[in-house]
């Protein structure tokens, strides 16, 4: 060995911190979550939170398909507040309540609880969001010096964090645009799919989601984030709806859909300068694979796609599959994991509202399996 150029020893890192995590709410996006914190090695359940009386005094691990765990669920919001978890992850329901979700997140930050979010998607990026949502949310930070995190998929990673890490290798970013193109008809929420987005709805109803400035509620904050993230100051943001007739009564796991009734929507959210699009989310969305094939197609079976006109130009297609086969099942894992994931980033945070333009890198430290047993490492 050369004394004079001694190899240096290994670093020593630090042990994980285990976290004290309780779940709020148990639907589409809270299942997946829930059983996610109860496999994650740096996680431990403390409490779940459900609101329906079917799901209430049951153990949480069975509810959630896994073995018992000895945490028995609750409608009694406060009971697991005062465990004083490290973090709750917030999944409950907010597009027909996004105030009343407000007020919740208000009594978990007040009270010192960081939280990580699925629910109100304007809160992707907190800057951009209604004043109304986060005042209060802000002041509930500082009195509890705690953190909230919102993102999932779409509002979420597939439309700020992943375009964002591409404007970062370019010499020049022209425009970005992202695309979800899916077929939603094993997506298992019948009042969003017909109520919410209009489904089986006459073409000139005009269901929550189509009513003017709704699109910008919920998607403007992301093309604000892409815009800040690129030094971009938009003049204004857009919406474009195009609604389109089933040719034939389309039979689905969630209901029907007759023949003339809406089967099919592209719209886009545009962030506009100079009078042209340059960051433009946009969702194609089906109630069957067949429907408007002039419209852009899925990767896979389903997935996003990340067009970046500059130099160079990017174009990453994202298909996502689920252990079942299905995109809709693997979109709703994704959108739990992404927060369930950044947990012990929130935690080290600072106080506030944060966003992906600031948060760490989230990993999946710990998810790796080990090669003899399947279980995490």
């Amino acid at each position: 060995m050369n004394d004079e150029h001694p190899v240096p020893a290994p670093a020593q890192t630090e042990p994980t911190r285990t976290r004290r995590v309780a779940v709020w709410g148990t639907g589409n996006a809270g299942m997946p979550a829930l059983r996610q914190v109860i496999r994650h090695p740096h996680l431990d359940l403390v409490g779940v939170i459900v609101h329906g009386d079917a799901k209430a005094g049951l153990d949480a691990g069975e509810l959630a398909g896994l073995e018992p765990c000895r945490i028995v669920t609750t409608q009694d919001a406060s009971s697991v507040l005062d465990l004083a978890p490290d973090c709750v992850v917030y999944c409950a329901t907010a597009d027909l309540r996004p105030f009343e979700a407000r007020n919740d997140l208000v009594s978990i930050l007040e009270r010192g609880i960081n939280v990580v979010s699925t629910s109100i998607v304007p809160l992707v990026y907190p800057p951009a969001a209604h004043p109304g949502l986060t005042a209060k949310l802000e002041a509930a930070c500082a009195r509890g010096n705690a953190t909230c995190f919102t993102s999932g998929i779409d509002p979420g990673f597939a439309n700020d964090l992943f375009p964002l890490a591409l404007t970062g290798v370019c010499e020049r970013v022209d425009s970005i645009r992202v695309l979800e193109i899916l077929n939603y008809d094993t997506y298992d929420q019948a009042t969003v799919l017909f109520d919410t987005m209009g489904f089986g709805q006459p073409l000139d109803e005009s269901p929550l989601m189509y009513m003017p400035g709704a699109l910008t509620f919920a998607w403007g904050p992301v093309v604000h984030q892409l815009a800040a993230g690129c030094g971009l100051e938009l003049d204004r943001v857009e919406e474009v709806v195009d609604k389109r007739p089933a040719p034939r009564d389309i039979v689905g796991p969630v209901g029907t859909i007759r023949a003339g009734t809406m089967g099919a929507v592209r719209f886009e959210i545009r962030g506009i300068v100079d009078g042209e699009a340059r960051i433009v989310i946009e969702h194609v969305t089906r109630m069957a694979d067949d429907l408007e094939p002039d419209w852009p197609q899925p990767p896979g079976h389903g997935g996003y796609r990340i067009e970046i006109e500059g130099s160079p130009r990017y174009v990453l297609e994202l298909q996502m599959e689920g252990e079942d086969g299905d995109h809709n099942t693997a979109g709703l894992i994704a959108t739990a994991a992404r927060v369930v994931n950044a947990i012990p980033a929130v935690c080290d945070h600072r106080a506030g509202l944060v966003s992906t333009l600031e948060l760490a890198l989230v990993t999946g430290d710990g998810l790796m399996s080990n090669a003899r047993t399947g279980a995490p490492a």
